[in-house]
This record gives structure tokens, sequence and C-alpha cells, in this order.
């Protein structure tokens, strides 16, 4: 049997705690998106937990919603059938997306402008444009507690936990 690490178990700690405090939390800010940020933490962890690229994929998340409540104002007001709507929209919005991101890659992460334009669109499609209420405001806080809760937050404790026990961490 492998043997794991002890970065590992400290991984999980670190995660069996912190994320479940932001889910409890969020019910009691209004938040009914929470576990947006774990998905948002997931893609922050997978550039390699570079806090410096933080601001740029908070942006690209952010962006990424608008996104989407973009494309859901141009799908309600296009007069073609459905599918046409659809794909017009994400044709047009995909390719813009990742043109802007690109003149903007100082200040926009393409991957998190992506994801979180299908964040977007998963949870406020089914609602609806007419309906959105403040789900577009609550993606967006969970997308920031993502980034930087659960993704900066929950590295910086765990880096901490390790240097108490001795250990050395690859992001030093």
């Amino acid at each position: 049997m492998k043997k794991i690490k002890q970065e590992v178990f400290i991984l999980a700690f670190c995660i069996a705690l912190f994320p479940p405090i932001w889910a409890v939390l969020a019910s009691h800010v209004g938040v009914t998106t929470g576990a947006v940020a774990l998905i948002c933490a997931g893609l922050y962890v997978t550039n390699g937990n570079k806090v410096s690229d933080g601001v740029k994929i908070s942006l690209g998340f952010l962006m990424g919603d608008f996104w989407a409540v973009f494309a859901l104002f141009i799908m309600h007001y296009l007069s073609f059938n459905k599918d046409i709507n659809l794909f017009i929209t994400l044709f047009v919005l995909g390719g813009l997306g990742v043109i802007i991101s690109s003149l903007l890659s100082k200040w926009v992460f393409c991957p998190s402008l992506l994801c979180g334009w299908a964040i977007g669109l998963t949870i406020l499609a089914p609602v609806g444009y007419g309906k959105l209420g403040t789900l577009p405001v609550q993606i967006g806080a969970a997308m920031l507690v993502g980034v930087w809760y659960v993704g900066v937050g929950v590295n910086k404790i765990q880096v901490a936990i390790e240097k108490c026990f001795g250990g050395k961490n690859k992001n030093e």
C-alpha cells in the first residue's frame, strides 16, 4: 500500500475544515451558490496556487459571471428559435471572451473567464433572464471566496502548518 505523505494529511485537514466553514456561513450571508467557491478554488490551485495570479483569476471569474448574464440577455431578445439563439450567443460570446481576455491577459485569466461563464450559465439559465435577482452577485461573491479564502487562504494555512511540523513546502 502507498504511504500517504504528511502534506496530504495537512491538506486533507485544511479542506475538511475551511470550505465547510464557508458552506455554513454562505447561507447566513444570503449566498445560495456557496459551492461555486470550491470550483473556483480548484481552478486557482490548478494554476499553481500563484497568489500573483489571484487578481486576474478573480477578474476572469467575475467577467465570466457577467458574460453569463449578458448571454441570457442576448438570448432573451434574439428572435430566432431557441437552438439558433443559443448557438449564435455562445459562438459570438465564446470567441469574444477569448479575444478580450487575450488582449487583457495582464488583468483577465482566460480559463477563469470561460469557467466563470460556464458556472454562471449553469446556475442562471434554468432561472431565466427575467428572474435573476441577486444570483449573479451571489455567484460573484462565491467565486471570490473560492479564490481568496479557499484557494489562497487554505494554501497559506497549509504552508504554515507544514512549517510547524518541519515539513518542506513545494511552493516555497
